[in-house]
C-alpha cells in the first residue's frame, strides 16, 4: 500500500487516519469510560468535540509526512485535501455549535 501513488488511497487514508487518531485519544484519556459513555461526554460538551478532532489531525500529519518522505506526491496530495476538508468541519463546529 505505501508503494501505491494515487490520489484517491490519499484521500481514503486521510479521512481514516483521523478516526484512528479518535480512537486512539479515547483509549489514551478516557480509557475508564465505556466508549459508548465517551460519545455521551462528547455529546454534551460539544467544544470538546473540536479540541478532539484537531488532535485526531495529527494522525493525518504523521501519514503526510510519510508519502511525501517516499516522494508519493498524489498520495499525499489527497491525504491533504482530505485535511483541509476535516479542517473546515472542525471550524464550521467550533462557530456553529
Amino acid at each position: 500500500m505505501l508503494k501505491k501513488d494515487d490520489l484517491r488511497l490519499g484521500l481514503i487514508l486521510g479521512f481514516l487516519a483521523p478516526v484512528l487518531g479518535f480512537f486512539i485519544y479515547y483509549l489514551v484519556k478516557f480509557r475508564l469510560f465505556s466508549f459508548q459513555e465517551f460519545l455521551h461526554i462528547i455529546r454534551a460538551n460539544p467544544s470538546l468535540l473540536t479540541g478532539i478532532i484537531s488532535l485526531s489531525l495529527i494522525t493525518n500529519a504523521v501519514v503526510f509526512t510519510i508519502y511525501i518522505n517516499r516522494q508519493k506526491d498524489r498520495t499525499a496530495r489527497g491525504i491533504f485535501i482530505a485535511t483541509c476538508i476535516y479542517a473546515l468541519i472542525t471550524l464550521s463546529f467550533k462557530w456553529f455549535l
